[in-house]
């Protein structure tokens, strides 16, 4: 037996006399948040451009890799179909570069599994709404609330400092 806990003694108890800690009790949580609040605020995911720069380059090596396989199936001579691959391989990729500044509905042909595509598509679209409703791009999500607050407050500091010199007359 131990600091005061349990039975002063088994006997007769029909006991071991083993003190089990309480696991069902909770304690009271602290009063402060968990979590910080300032980094609730929604961020859009940003798309790496090296895994959507080797998506590219390995759908480029694809379209290669299938006329390569079509010319053997052909019997070209070698020399022919390296010259032919390496054509279309530049080709495509500076067809790549050129529209890599200009996507437009890039998103709907998309897979769930694409995932950096499919964020670079949404930052797009996110850009062009936000330029179609004339949002500018310093704004914060819900900051008119965070000015109703602050003037409220304002309003009622002012009006607790002259209420309280009335009652002192």
């Amino acid at each position: 037996m131990s600091s005061n806990v349990g039975l002063s003694t088994p006997r007769g108890s029909g006991t071991s006399g083993y003190v089990q800690r309480n696991l069902s009790n909770l304690r009271p949580r602290e009063t402060f948040a968990p979590y910080p609040t300032s980094e609730l605020k929604h961020r859009q995911r940003q798309p790496n451009a090296e895994i959507l720069e080797h998506d590219r380059l390995r759908q480029i090596e694809v379209q290669v890799f299938e006329l390569r396989d079509k010319l053997e199936d052909d019997g070209v001579d070698e020399d022919d179909i390296e010259a032919q691959t390496e054509a279309l391989r530049r080709k495509l990729d500076a067809e790549g570069r050129q529209q890599q500044g200009k996507d437009e509905g890039r998103g709907k042909g998309l897979k769930v599994h694409q995932v950096h595509e499919l964020a670079k598509a949404k930052i797009e679209e996110s850009e062009r709404l936000r330029k179609a409703l004339g949002i500018r791009e310093d704004y914060e999500e819900g900051g008119h609330w965070k000015k109703g607050e602050e003037r409220l407050r304002e309003g009622v500091e002012g009006r607790g400092m002259d209420g309280g010199a009335q009652r002192d007359r």
